[in-house]
């Protein structure tokens, strides 16, 4: 346990895979948790579920409209009383080769991948300096350290997460916030499920492990950057990756 009870938790992309983990993982430490995810119906039977663990606030959202997200953290900050840790979790791919790749394709990668996560921190960063106290924890990629064939626009959008996380880190943690970012590397989410299973075994065959990762393996490292544990822990990098990359 990290000594989290009482503090609220945003956490994006929170219906299924990671984003759920980690929002599973924070009501376990006692944390009131609020999750939006775009897809509506996910986002209610995770609601289901979750609410049975603790203190859960649910909206359905897209992060890439700044103003549905300023709205989401002040429903957030009215529900519970604070804003102390916002996970940026959500994500999503659209993949093709460059030359195939059209700019729409492109632009929507960074909207929702770089721009939300922007989105969620100009919200919650002011609540989080009236406090004196925060935790953002924003999520990349191995594809923005290796490149990923296909992922021109993902890998574009999870090297920006790097470079801001650790320009905003040196920002802010004079007023008491921590910003972090990780790497997680090749995990069982509803994204690589997709993935033909011969193909999904195959590639675990390269990996070091020699298996994926489980979204609860990077939920609990979510849960450390969020605690006071990891308050000397700042513009960090933090590859989850079973030594992928």
């Amino acid at each position: 346990m990290y000594h989290l009870e009482g503090k609220t938790a945003i956490v994006t992309g929170g219906a299924v895979g990671i984003g759920y983990a980690i929002a599973e993982r924070f009501l376990e430490e006692g944390m009131n948790v609020a999750i939006c995810d775009i897809a509506a119906e996910k986002l209610e039977q995770a609601k289901k579920s979750l609410s049975e663990k603790g203190n859960l606030y649910c909206e359905a959202i897209d992060i890439s409209d700044y103003d549905a997200v300023v709205q989401f953290v002040k429903n957030v900050y009215d529900t519970f009383g604070s804003v102390d840790v916002l996970a940026n979790n959500a994500g999503m791919a659209r993949d093709a080769q460059f030359y195939k790749m059209d700019i729409e394709q492109f632009r929507k990668i960074i909207d929702v991948n770089l721009m939300g996560s922007v989105n969620m921190c100009k919200a919650c960063v002011p609540y989080m300096m009236d406090q004196h106290y925060g935790k953002i924890i924003n999520c990349s990629s191995v594809a923005a350290l290796s490149g990923n064939f296909g992922q021109t626009n993902y890998a574009a959008a999870k090297g920006a997460l790097l470079s801001y996380t650790h320009t905003m880190g040196k920002e802010l943690m004079r007023h008491g916030i921590n910003v972090n970012v990780i790497i997680p590397g090749a995990v069982l989410t509803d994204m690589t499920m997709a993935i033909p299973k011969e193909i999904r075994e195959a590639k675990a065959k390269t990996f070091p492990a020699k298996r994926w990762g489980e979204p609860r393996e990077l939920a609990n490292v979510y849960a450390f950057l969020a605690s006071d544990e990891a308050s000397w822990i700042n513009c960090a990098s933090v590859q989850v990756d079973g030594g992928y990359f």
